[in-house]
Formats: C-alpha cells, sequence, structure tokens
C-alpha cells in the first residue's frame, strides 16, 4: 500500500467518522457504528486508529488543520467583504470536499449548549479568519459569523448528500455571505427569479 493511498482512505475515515461525531455526538457514537459507517469491521478500523478517542482526535486535528489552510490564505487580506468572501469560497470548497470535518469542527456552533466550548476551543481561528474582537461576545458580528457558519455546515452536507456539488457551490457562498451582512450589489440570490414563479 503506498503512502498517498493510505493517507487518502485515512482521510476517508476520519470524514466519514466526523460526520458521525457531529451528527450525534461523541459519546452517544459507537465504534460499531463507526465501522460500519467506512465499511470496515472493528478490527479493521482499529488497525487505523487504537481507539475511539483517536478517531475524534484525529478528525479534530485535520479540520484545524484544514480551517488554518483557509486562515493563512486570508489573513493577508484586510477586514472587509472581500476576506468574508475569501473565507467561505475556501471554507465552502472544504466542505464540500470533506462534509463530515467541516460539520465536526461547526458542532459547537451549531449545537445548542457547545458554543461556549465553540468559542474557547476554536475561537482563535474563528475569530482571526473574521477579524473578530475576542472580548466582543455579543455582537452583531458574531451572530452573523455564526450564522453564517451554522448554514455552511447544514448545506454542505445537504449537498454531499443530495446534491449537485457544482450547483451547490454558488448558492452556498451567497448565503452564508447573505448571513454576514454584505450586499452582493448588481446581483440577485442564484436561482432567485426561479422562486417568484
Amino acid at each position: 500500500m503506498t503512502r498517498p493511498f493510505r493517507e487518502q482512505v485515512d482521510e476517508e475515515i476520519l470524514d466519514r467518522a466526523a460526520e458521525l461525531f457531529a451528527q450525534h455526538g461523541f459519546a452517544q457514537t459507537s465504534l460499531k457504528a463507526l465501522a460500519e459507517a467506512v465499511g470496515l469491521s472493528k478490527a479493521g478500523l482499529l488497525h487505523h486508529y487504537p481507539s475511539k478517542e483517536a478517531i475524534h482526535e484525529a478528525a479534530l486535528d485535520m479540520g484545524r488543520a484544514q480551517a488554518r489552510r483557509v486562515l493563512d490564505d486570508v489573513s493577508r487580506l484586510p477586514a472587509g467583504p472581500g476576506r468574508d468572501m475569501r473565507a467561505l469560497e475556501l471554507l465552502t470548497d472544504v466542505a464540500l470536499e470533506r462534509a463530515g470535518l467541516v460539520s465536526l469542527a461547526l458542532r459547537p456552533i451549531t449545537v445548542p449548549g457547545e458554543i461556549e466550548e465553540a468559542l474557547d476551543v476554536d475561537d482563535v481561528l474563528i475569530h482571526e479568519m473574521f477579524a473578530i474582537d475576542p472580548a466582543d461576545q455579543g455582537s452583531e458580528r458574531l451572530i452573523r459569523v455564526i450564522g453564517a457558519l451554522s448554514s455552511l455546515a447544514v448545506l454542505s452536507l445537504t449537498a454531499n448528500h443530495h446534491g449537485d456539488k457544482t450547483t451547490w457551490r454558488p448558492r452556498i457562498i451567497a448565503t452564508c455571505f447573505d448571513a454576514l451582512g454584505h450586499s452582493r450589489t448588481g446581483t440577485s440570490s442564484p436561482g432567485s427569479d426561479q422562486l417568484e414563479d
């Protein structure tokens, strides 16, 4: 087995496992369910990762690494609509490729009662990516970013399961950009003309 193939298999395992963790939470996701989801026996899954905890941590690490790559790209841009758009484009691309990882990374934002964990653990990435003042916890900007990221998580999962990713991508980005409160001058939402029928 070549190294790139092994890495691809591991990424697919982690993405599918991350989706289950995001949907059901760590405690409610069994090793058996993880193995079935990735098409392996429990022993086969444990050959790749020694425990459910190791799978969970590896999935979180992989999601953080993706977020850091996005942050590295957008950090050179000034705060504002251009930076927000670029972050949303990159995050959407990651989410359409690895929806489970993005859903797990954003779970604390999308699950009631877990928001404090999200803002404590990965707040640096979220705050830096979207140029939010960490001290401003009740700001409209923070609420809009949470709304945009929640939309991104839900829409990318739906696109991966039921949609055509090429069709969904610009609509996901537009929806999230709108959630941030930016106006797209001279444009209407993709497909909005179809809503008036």
